[in-house]
């Protein structure tokens, strides 16, 4: 029996020894995905199997292991190959819950979540999971409520606390979720996620020395973490170090190849150092995985622009310049563009218009197809966005307003846990006149998530209503939570370039200066 490798006897001892062996087994395995080192898990875990403890014993915690390793097919074939464990259930459907998440299926990830609450409900890193679902979805106030709960179960728990601050940080702002990503590196200190999070969030508050000092721990930690390369190569691209920040950032690889943060700055980058040919490649794959970011759109049009590429500019920028949110700068290049190609009346106009800029309110996004089109797709699915969201633009453009209004109020209600919804239905109240009932949609929408978006939409809606000094107020506790916001600090200085707020125009201006940013003329 000697001979027999220790976790044999496993099948051999009895019922009490063997259940206390594999508590064992899992606490170690357990741990050792802890510490970041799933392969110790995996191979302690097989050979327990291989010495004779039973595979649906250990299943929960071999799928876990794999997942963490990164071979979610493995892990999937494991967790399908037979039945949990009493007691391990709720682990068990936890992990094919978060395999079908990192996968994009919400549905058989939102099925196994249902099936692990069954078995246990009072287990926060599930619930944690449930708020990642959620918030996957778009149902982003059933999130909170979900990381509330998570966090509730266990208040030490750091992937509950982690995944709150980043709920804080898009609901409050950024200085408010400081305190959430430090309660969890208290008890984490080391763990790669949280250092990732509070870094970014540093960084994004201009708090570049903390910053480094979190990304230079993160690295250590965690080698092969590409995460403070590329947030050092934001910080170098931010301090006009083009070439440092290239080089940073080719030390990412492929990591960060379809985040669309990671392609900007690879085509500002390469804007900057002359590759305008890998600019308009970068920036035209931006457009085409967000095609309504007008910024993208703008960054495409400058490098097109400066490439020579007159034919590509009026094909696909025309449309841009007709609408009535067309930059000056937008029209000068498309116009300058057709006047190159022999249109002269075009170029005229558009040139006119970039001369002579008029206020507009605020109009409508283009929509490629009629209501003609959409409303097969919008009848068969009502309550989803990527149906009602192109009709509602259609009928917008088509001048039925009521009709929109009606759809957006539906959306809205249909889906009341999603900001985006409340901010639809109110831009549509917006296009109509009505600027109260928008305010109030808008107002929804930031109790839910609080970011640029909704801070112009509210910033223009109390405008509209006369309620200059709560607008001014509201964007000034935004500035507060967000220090480095170029849009907050552009809506204060619009708002006090003609009044009386002297001092503080100029010390708004002075921040937008230093930042290469012009500001209103008082």
């Amino acid at each position: 029996m000697l001979a027999l490798p220790a976790l044999a006897v496993l099948a051999l001892a009895g019922p009490a020894a063997g259940a206390s062996r594999l508590d064992d087994v899992r606490a170690k395995a357990q741990a050792a995905i802890e510490r970041r080192d799933p392969v110790s898990a995996e191979v302690m875990l097989r050979s327990a199997i291989k010495g004779g403890a039973s595979e649906d014993a250990l299943r929960a915690h071999l799928g876990e292991a794999l997942m963490a390793e990164g071979d979610r097919a493995e892990a999937r074939k494991v967790l399908e190959g037979g039945a949990f464990a009493p007691g391990t259930e709720a682990l068990g459907w936890r992990v094919r819950g978060q395999i079908a998440l990192a996968g994009g299926d919400l549905r058989s990830a939102a099925n196994a979540f249902d099936t692990a609450l069954k078995a246990n409900p009072r287990d926060s890193d599930l619930w944690v999971a449930i708020a990642s679902l959620r918030f996957s979805g778009g149902e982003q106030l059933q999130s909170i409520e979900a990381a509330d709960r998570a966090v509730a179960l266990d208040p030490k728990n750091a992937r509950a606390l982690a995944f709150r601050g980043l709920l804080i940080r898009e609901q409050y702002g950024l200085a408010a979720a400081l305190p959430w990503f430090e309660a969890g590196l208290k008890v984490r200190p080391d763990d790669p996620a949280l250092l990732g999070e509070y870094a970014a969030t540093l960084g994004d508050m201009g708090d570049y020395r903390a910053m480094l000092i979190v990304c230079r721990k993160l690295a250590q930690v965690d080698p092969k973490n590409p995460r403070p390369a590329f947030l050092q190569a934001v910080l170098a691209a931010r301090a006009g170090e083009t070439d440092l920040a290239r080089t940073i950032l080719q030390r990412t690889g492929t990591a960060f190849r379809d985040m669309p943060a990671a392609v900007l700055l690879t085509g500002v980058l390469e804007y900057r150092a002359g590759n305008i040919n890998v600019a308009v490649e970068q920036f035209d794959r931006l457009v085409r995985m967000q095609p309504d970011n007008l910024e993208a759109r703008q960054m495409l049009l400058r490098a097109l622009a400066r490439q020579g590429s007159d034919p590509l500019i009026t094909e696909r920028f025309d449309g841009d310049a007709a609408q009535p949110w067309a930059a000056p700068y937008t029209l000068r290049l498309v116009g300058a563009s057709w006047r190159r190609m022999g249109n002269k009346a075009r170029a005229a106009a558009l040139l006119a218009r970039a001369e002579h800029p008029v206020a507009h309110g605020p109009a409508p996004l283009a929509t490629e197809f009629g209501t003609s089109v959409l409303a097969g797709a919008y009848a068969d699915a009502p309550n989803q966005a990527q149906t009602a969201v192109p009709y509602i633009r259609a009928l917008l453009k088509e001048g039925r307003k009521d009709e929109a209004q009606a759809a957006a109020d539906r959306l809205r209600d249909a889906n009341p846990g999603a900001a985006e919804a409340h901010l639809l239905a109110g831009d549509v109240r917006i296009l109509r006149g009505e600027a109260a009932g928008a305010l109030a949609d808008y107002q929804n929408g930031a109790a839910i998530r609080f970011n640029e978006p909704v801070l112009r939409r509210m910033d223009a809606a109390l405008r509209a209503l006369g309620r200059t000094a709560d607008a001014d107020a509201m964007t000034s506790r935004f500035l507060a939570q967000n220090p480095q916001s170029l849009v907050a600090m552009k809506l204060l200085a619009a708002a006090w370039a003609s009044g009386p707020n002297r001092d503080a125009y100029g010390a708004v201006s002075r921040a937008l200066a230093a930042r290469g940013q012009p500001s209103p003329a008082q």
